[in-house]
């Protein structure tokens, strides 16, 4: 098992987790006030209060599938988890990555009803770069399964 692989799943522990506090968007009700910044974390409190279920939802999507996916990635790595376990772990991966679709559509409807002022975050990109990232390590622990070359 070629150890960047490891290493790189790893990373993500730090990063994911990082970027949920990262601020993903800037939202402001008049363009002559400041901007507050929305994290994914900030955003899933905010609606906790008014749609509980959807913020379970979102929580589900860019909290809890990202690390289990990559918790269970580190399990095939070091033997604990058979590789057959890897297309329900690339479903994970897929859940984590309808987030940042949802949070692109919330933006262009935002964008589209003229209300305020939204811009996009640099927390956006480290969680986008971060599933993707995730994409990319399953994708070559896929490959080294298919190649016999895992565990």
């Amino acid at each position: 098992m070629p150890r960047a692989l490891i290493l790189a799943n790893l990373a993500l522990l730090i990063v994911f987790p990082l970027s949920w506090f990262a601020p993903i968007m800037r939202a402001g009700l008049l363009p002559l006030f400041g901007l507050d910044e929305i994290s994914i974390l900030s955003g899933i409190a905010a609606l906790w209060e008014d749609a509980p279920a959807l913020s379970v939802l979102v929580a589900l999507l860019a909290l809890a599938a990202p690390m289990a996916k990559t918790l269970a990635l580190f399990a095939i790595h070091m033997g604990r988890l058979s590789s057959r376990w890897l297309p329900a772990v690339t479903t994970l991966g897929k859940l984590a990555m309808a987030d940042i679709f949802l949070v692109a559509v919330y933006i262009t409807v935002a964008r589209g009803l003229a209300i305020g002022r939204i811009e996009t975050a640099w927390g956006l990109w480290l969680f986008t770069a971060a599933v993707l990232a995730s994409y990319a390590v399953s994708l070559a622990t896929d490959r080294l399964a298919k190649a016999g070359r895992l565990g």
